[in-house]
């Protein structure tokens, strides 16, 4: 019987630091991976005719399979380090990671094959639902959690963001459909249904569907035009923000366990696991790490003979 705690250890990501459990992380991408390649198998109807049955049990395989993990991860989240720092009991603890987002994802992988045997819905619209798997490789990713990480940090800046694209294309489908609505009714009949020009122009796709005809709305469209074009490029500038942040801080951080590693100036030969260790969590490359300690090393180089000069 596995205990709670090498469960919780066991279904952790691997680092570079750490490989014992690396095959359960390399099992798991590889289950989900084929569940992807499955899907889109099954999508090509001769395929899907000839190898249904082996798609079906194959289905009921990683269900079964992240059935078990979700179960497994909810049991033992009480000893990951990020819970134990939590106050309550294990059952509030337990719940409070059944609600976040990584919990979320990995109940959405298998809902659906649930969900099945009590709603009645088309099985091609469910078998959709599916993809949502190939989020659980998040988990394993590190960019996908900085950039999760800088959706979660800069969410006021993007709502707000998204709120004034909302009252620019609210406000273009307005004037649009007052310019256009006697000319081409069929496509400026309504303000709803002139969003639909608004929405394409700001964002800069421009199908070309959907065109003003009269000279005041083509004026009109080209200053929506170069209005969009800057605010597609407010997000991406706010995105762009914050993975710079994200990364400054991960630096600052093992800097600050750096500094903290040189005793009297010189390297304390114990800290040198715990900064692997951190170092592989916090994503900074090995040549990254490298050229930080070495600065930290001439630092304190300069400063003792600086001392001595003195003295």
């Amino acid at each position: 019987m596995i205990s709670r705690s090498v469960m919780a250890k066991c279904l952790e990501p691997s680092t570079e630091h750490d490989k014992r459990y690396l095959w359960v992380d390399i099992s798991l991408i590889f289950l989900i991976g084929l569940n992807i390649i499955a899907l889109v198998l099954q999508s090509i109807e001769p395929v899907d005719q000839v190898y249904h049955r082996h798609f079906f049990y194959f289905e009921l395989i990683s269900i079964g399979v992240f059935t078990l993990e979700y179960a497994a991860r909810v049991w033992s989240c009480v000893d990951t380090l990020p819970i134990q720092q939590q106050t309550g009991t294990n059952l509030q603890k337990r719940l409070r990671y059944i609600r976040s987002p990584l919990a979320i994802i990995d109940l959405l992988a298998i809902l659906p094959f649930y969900l099945g045997f009590f709603v009645q819905a088309d099985l091609r619209y469910l078998r959709v639902f599916r993809l949502l798997r190939v989020f659980k490789l998040s988990r394993y990713s590190r960019a996908m959690q900085l950039l999760l990480n800088v959706f979660k940090e800069e969410r006021f800046s993007l709502f707000a963001a998204f709120s004034v694209l909302f009252i620019i294309m609210l406000v273009a489908a307005c004037a649009m459909y007052t310019l256009e609505k006697d000319v081409q009714p069929e496509h400026f009949s309504s303000i709803p249904q002139a969003m639909w020009w608004s929405l394409v122009t700001l964002t800069t796709v421009g199908y070309g569907d959907v065109t003003p005809v009269t000279d005041s709305g083509r004026l009109f469209g080209g200053l929506i035009t170069i209005v969009g074009i800057g605010m597609v490029a407010l997000p991406a500038g706010i995105l762009a923000s914050g993975f710079s942040e994200q990364l400054s801080r991960r630096r600052q951080f093992f800097q600050l366990a750096l500094d903290q590693a040189f005793k009297d100036g010189r390297f304390a030969a114990e800290a040198e696991p715990l900064l692997q260790r951190l170092r592989a969590e916090l994503g900074i490359s090995h040549t990254e790490a490298a050229i930080l300690r070495e600065l930290m090393e001439k630092r304190y180089q300069t400063l003792h003979y600086n001392d001595n000069q003195s003295g």
